[in-house]
């Protein structure tokens, strides 16, 4: 017997989600199908908001609602810093940890030349362009995750900032190697902002 064909889609919709095989899908499929209808109405209406109202911040890269985001129009923040991380999840970790007051910038990636992601795949010409305009910063922290493809972006970002007279340091490695950011507790994260060292 065959699922009618709504379940079906919407099956095929929830196994496009990271992490989401065809059993989870399926549950996750029928639970929907459980749900009154003001949490499946509120529930769609939070995707089709999150699609239409969140944009990049147009100087850090960062998620918003609002150009520039939060933290870029904060001046109350230490403009001197700026830590790089690769996705915008990273930002928000880091802010749970309330010991980095700096500003940030979202990288959208890492050089992956297996994934055919280059420099110019990645949010790294507006932090040149940011850095060539903001004489306030003195301090670039590459926050990008101890695998292959972040200790290669952070050598290359190095290379690029380091000749500007910039200083580039690197979280140190309280995060143990081939571990994401965003699964690390919040003492490690404070450790490593700590015990950054140059590149």
């Amino acid at each position: 017997m065959q699922y009618p064909e709504a379940i079906v889609k919407l099956i095929d919709s929830y196994m496009k989600l990271p992490g989401i095989g065809n059993k989870t899908a399926t549950r996750l499929a029928f639970y929907t199908v459980d749900m009154n209808e003001d949490d499946v109405k509120a529930f769609s209406k939070a995707l089709i908001a999150t699609k239409n109202d969140l944009h990049y911040c147009s100087i850090c890269g960062n998620l918003t609602d609002e150009d520039p985001c939060e933290i870029c129009r904060d001046k109350n923040r230490d403009q001197s810093t700026i830590l790089v991380v690769e996705e915008p999840k990273d930002v928000m970790v880091m802010e749970k940890v309330q010991e980095y007051h700096g500003l940030y910038h979202v990288l959208h990636g890492v050089l992956s030349p297996i994934e055919g992601k280059g420099p110019e795949d990645l949010n790294i010409s507006s932090l040149i362009k940011r850095l060539q305009k903001n004489k306030e910063v003195k301090e670039v922290i590459v926050a990008t995750n101890a695998t292959p493809e972040g200790e290669a972006t952070a050598m290359y970002l190095s290379k690029l900032i380091k000749p500007a007279g910039i200083k580039v340091t690197r979280l140190a490695h309280g995060l143990s190697v081939g571990s994401d950011i965003e699964y690390a507790d919040e003492v490690t994260l404070y450790k490593a902002v700590q015990g950054r060292t140059e590149i």
